[in-house]
Order: C-alpha cells, then sequence, then structure tokens
C-alpha cells in the first residue's frame, strides 16, 4: 500500500472517531474516578494500580531504559500518558519488554493492558483479536549499509546478504522488496532484535533491514561513528506504527484512542506542560473542553475530568513527546516528516473535543 491509500485508511479512522465524538456530552460530573465495570480493563488496571504495557527491547528513542533503569522513548511515553489518563500518575506504568513475535500473544492472554511498542498496523493482525488505535508514528522500511559501499538505494546493494528479524512484517516486506525490484537479496534470519543487529555489525550481512526509526536508533546508539553508515528507504509505502489493544473491551479502546488524540490536540492549541496551568484559565471552548474545565468529557469515558490536563501536564503533547525521543532534542534528530500535524503538511490529525 502506498502513502495515498494509507492517508485514505486514516482519514476513515478520523471520520469514525468524529462521528463518535458528535454524540451529546454527558452531564456535568464530579472530578473522582469512576470505577471500571467488573471484568473490564479499567477496572483491571485500577485494582492492580497500574497499566501493563509491552516495550521493544534496546530500541533508543522508542522504548529503552536509561543508566538509572527508568523507561524512556515515545513508546514508553504512550504508556505514561495512559497511566496518568487512567490513574493520575504517569509513572504507575509498568513495562514488559517483548519480542517481535511474543508481543502480540502477550496482548491477546491478557498478559499486558496495552501494545504501544512498535508494531505496524495489518489487516492480518488486525482481523486476530487485536484492535488498533491511532498510529502515533509514521515510519518507512529501510536499508542500513555501510557509507563506503557507496549505496544509496535499494538498486545499489543487487545481490546482497541482508539480516533479518523473523516474526515481524519487516520479513513480508523484505521478501516483497527483493522480488519487486528484481534484486535477488539473500535473507540471513534472526529470532530476534539483538542477535540480527549484531549479525549486521559484525560483517556476516552488506546490510540490516527494519523500520527506519529503529535504523536510526541503532545508528545513534551500536555504531562508533554514526557517519560510516547510510540508511535509504527499501521502497515508497508508509508504516502507520500504531498502539494496540485486544478485541472485546470498546471502553479501554476509547481511552487508549483519545489519549493519543488529547496529545494531538493539544499541540494544535498550543498547550504545553509548561502552559497547561496557564490554559486553565482560557475562554477557549475547546481548550476547556479538552482540560476539563467544562466537565462531561471525562465521565464520557469513565475517566476523571482532568484527565487530559494530567497527560498534558505530566507527558506533554504529541510535539513535546516526539522532540525530546526521536527528534530536534534527541540523539536521533528525525525530521517530523509524515508526524507533524496536519495543518502543517502530516498525517497527524487532531479530532474534535466535542
Amino acid at each position: 500500500m502506498g502513502r495515498r491509500g494509507l492517508v485514505i485508511i486514516g482519514f476513515a479512522a478520523a471520520l469514525s472517531g468524529a462521528l463518535a465524538a458528535c454524540s451529546p456530552a454527558p452531564k456535568p460530573a464530579s472530578n473522582a474516578a469512576p470505577a471500571g465495570k467488573a471484568g473490564s480493563t479499567l477496572a483491571t488496571v485500577q485494582k492492580h494500580g497500574y497499566v501493563s504495557c509491552g516495550a521493544s527491547q534496546a530500541n533508543a528513542g522508542f522504548s529503552l531504559p536509561d543508566d538509572k533503569g527508568y523507561w524512556r522513548g515515545l513508546d514508553i511515553d504512550m504508556c505514561r500518558a495512559v497511566a496518568a489518563a487512567v490513574l493520575g500518575d504517569q509513572d504507575k506504568a509498568r513495562f514488559v519488554p517483548l519480542t517481535g513475535q511474543q508481543r502480540l500473544t502477550a496482548l491477546q492472554t491478557g498478559e499486558i493492558d496495552l501494545l504501544p511498542r512498535t508494531t505496524t498496523w495489518t489487516m492480518a493482525r488486525d482481523a486476530n483479536g487485536v484492535n488498533f488505535t491511532f498510529p502515533n508514528y509514521y515510519d518507512y522500511t529501510g536499508f542500513m549499509v555501510r557509507a563506503s559501499t557507496g549505496a544509496t538505494k535499494p538498486a545499489d546493494i543487487k545481490g546482497a546478504s541482508v539480516c533479518v528479524q523473523t516474526g515481524s512484517i519487516t520479513e513480508v516486506i523484505f521478501a516483497d522488496v527483493s522480488w519487486r525490484q528484481k534484486l535477488d537479496l539473500k535473507p540471513v534470519i534472526f529470532d530476534n532484535v539483538s542477535a540480527t543487529r549484531q549479525a549486521f555489525f559484525s560483517g556476516r550481512c552488506d546490510a540490516l533491514i527494519t523500520d527506519a526509526s529503529s535504523l536510526y536508533s541503532v545508528r545513534a546508539t551500536q555504531s562508533k561513528n554514526p557517519d560510516d553508515y547510510v540508511i535509504f528507504a527499501a521502497n515508497d509505502e508508509a508504516n502507520p506504527l500504531t498502539p494496540a489493544v485486544r478485541h472485546g473491551d470498546d471502553q479501554w479502546f476509547d481511552i487508549v484512542k483519545w489519549v493519543f488524540q488529547a496529545q494531538i490536540t493539544a499541540e494544535y492549541l498550543g498547550i504545553t506542560s509548561a502552559n497547561v496551568d496557564e490554559m486553565l484559565k482560557s475562554e477557549d471552548p475547546a481548550i476547556r473542553r479538552l482540560l476539563g474545565v467544562e466537565a462531561g468529557y471525562g465521565k464520557a469515558l469513565g475517566l476523571r475530568e482532568d484527565w487530559a490536563y494530567q497527560i498534558i501536564k505530566q507527558v506533554g503533547n504529541y510535539g513535546e513527546v516526539y522532540d525530546r525521543n526521536v527528534g530536534k532534542d534527541s540523539k536521533l534528530k528525525i525530521e517530523r516528516g509524515l508526524n507533524r500535524l496536519q495543518r502543517d503538511g502530516g498525517l497527524m490529525v487532531p479530532l474534535p473535543f466535542s
């Protein structure tokens, strides 16, 4: 699927959410957190006192403990945002490191409540017990090669050996790219991220293929000199990396969707972690609804009225999360690109809080 098709999917998802948001708001309620229905994911999270999230392994910028053991990254902040919204504290989140093969099973079996870990939204996954929310990062599949090869495009590595992780969508994309572009690429298969990367850096493969975000991460953190390596797109498709929940719990599905929308909308409205307290005084109806000054929008999700305020205050809007983890304020320095707001030429569409 090309970018045009992806935009159509994104628009359809946005339209569905917007129609749901157009229903009348509930009457104002107190700021006390409503109890989740027995057996629901919300009730389980409230009982445990934490949100359990899947985490990728050693993926700097997205999911990685720092030198003090504190988890950081764009996917980590997605989980922390849910914890802030549901429990009022971003640190009431626990992280379960999972391989590409383990992640969906862990979600389906209830081992985790949320899978924010870099997972591409596909039809097969969507139809197999998983509900995808909104993409929180639009990526592309890339190759990384040594700069000394002079390669800058797939045609330049025809016949090359390529390190590939099994159990990921990358394995399918690799086969498609090799066939469509007649590259006769030779796969060297590994069953986990660490082994795949180590094999490339040790010279067992000519190239490494995976999400470009992961390539930027590994180049910045695991190579002695990042300039020794070049990254280029494997094809012209965009991959929607999307937080996921289990089928069968619409309330939890809605909560996770609107947690992310709160961050997108906050950026759109100019609300940041630094000015959110001042914004509580705003007379702008859209800001007042988002921050819970006008009651009813928390109760609609079964949350406290200040749930979105807590997200923005503790975790930040989407732009803040992006910049500090993978963007201009990070080691990766990945351009926003498709991850800009729609008004700025990207695919991130804020839906109405109304």
